[in-house]
């Protein structure tokens, strides 16, 4: 819910500039056009950023992975007990 408020806030803010932008003449009306191009691929490369940090971030869990590799070694025996062949060719 914060990054939502925060992407709101966000295009709010570039929204006011690019109508004061506008109103004021500061930028040619030639440029200021690209200005909504300019957000979206800024908004992009931010949700790229998020998701590259949200990767680097991304927990281990040893714990569950001990308990996953003992499922594992349960089912093969259970297996091997129905008489499937686990080997592989």
């Amino acid at each position: 819910m914060k990054h939502i408020v925060k992407i709101l806030a966000l295009v709010v803010a570039i929204t006011v500039l690019w109508i004061g932008l506008l109103q004021t003449s500061v930028i040619s009306h030639s440029y200021t056009w690209l200005l909504p191009i300019y957000f979206v691929v800024s908004l992009g490369c931010y949700g790229l950023l998020m998701v590259g940090v949200g990767l680097m971030n991304f927990p281990t869990c040893p714990q569950e992975a001990l308990l996953l590799q003992k499922d594992i070694v349960e089912a093969k025996e259970y297996l091997k007990q129905k008489g499937v062949d686990l080997t592989l060719d």
